[in-house]
């Protein structure tokens, strides 16, 4: 009789033992180094990322914007078909943060924009249409980058097919006296799986003096296709543009543009330098 009870209080005792063991462990945690960052404070749910702010932080870690950013300036060579006639073939270069526009084109003109006035180059030369592609095309082409910059407002949307898949969408708009033309707007379309930019629906109203209704009646988009990487930085090489409305998406081709020789530059020189024999394009 003795054995047992020596038997079982030496099993509680290991009993007592392991449960304060037990209570001592902790649970391990785990870094996700690839999760996005969020609000300490004022997010939805005591810090995290508003829908749309998903969004947006989702498409610049898809484009590497913070990869691009680390690069001075960038130039590449455009070509853009526009209802069946050539409307503009240059070489462009520009800060990454768009401070600063060079357009080449391929008459020999220039257009320069130094981060304060837009200089056409010679004088004399053709000057229709010049700040609008001055800031349009190079839009386009840094609109991966440009969609948190200040200013910028956002309303996510309906799912939208694209390609036959249904795409993520967002409405960017933008708050009273950004940029040259406020009262634009942007339906963003987002790869499902990659995140990617794929498309955007956008209004023109770049000179309409706050008369939008025609630039709304005549919704654009542009779709981006055929990639390529540069420095591990996507860029899309083919532009497609189309009309568009909320109903059916992409109508009727417009035109299209060809993206070429994209080179990463790390010192402007006098690139941007106001040139001689110029005038200010307002």
């Amino acid at each position: 009789m003795k054995r047992i009870l020596v038997v079982l209080l030496t099993i509680s005792i290991l009993s007592c033992n392991q449960n304060k063991k037990d209570e001592n462990v902790k649970p391990e945690i785990t870094e996700n180094k690839d999760a996005i960052p969020v609000e300490p404070n004022g997010g939805i749910g005591d810090g995290a990322l508003s829908i749309s702010d998903h969004f947006i932080k989702s498409i610049e870690k898809a484009h590497k914007k913070e990869e691009f950013l680390r690069h001075k300036a960038v130039s590449f060579y455009i070509k853009i078909i526009f209802n069946g006639q050539e409307h503009l073939e240059g070489k462009v270069t520009m800060l990454t943060n768009s401070s600063k526009i060079r357009i080449d084109k391929k008459d020999e003109s220039k257009l320069i924009y130094d981060g304060e006035n837009v200089y056409l180059c010679p004088a004399d030369a053709n000057d229709k249409g010049a700040r609008f592609d001055m800031f349009t095309w190079t839009y386009f082409f840094g609109l991966p980058y440009k969609l948190s910059d200040p200013g910028t407002k956002w309303e996510m949307q309906d799912d939208r097919t694209l390609n036959n898949v249904l795409h993520s969408t967002a409405k960017l708009t933008f708050e009273e006296g950004t940029g040259d033309a406020p009262d634009d707007w942007y339906v963003i379309y987002a790869d499902p799986v990659a995140k990617s930019l794929q498309a955007a629906a956008y209004i023109v109203t770049y000179g309409s003096e706050g008369n939008t209704s025609k630039a709304e009646s005549d919704p654009h988009a542009i779709h981006y296709k055929e990639f390529t990487a540069v420095d591990s930085i996507p860029f899309a090489t083919k532009w497609e543009f189309y009309g568009w409305t909320s109903e059916k998406g992409m109508t009727d081709k417009l035109g299209e543009a060809t993206i070429s020789d994209i080179t990463f530059l790390e010192n402007e020189g006098a690139l941007f330098d106001d040139p001689e024999n110029s005038k200010i394009i307002d």
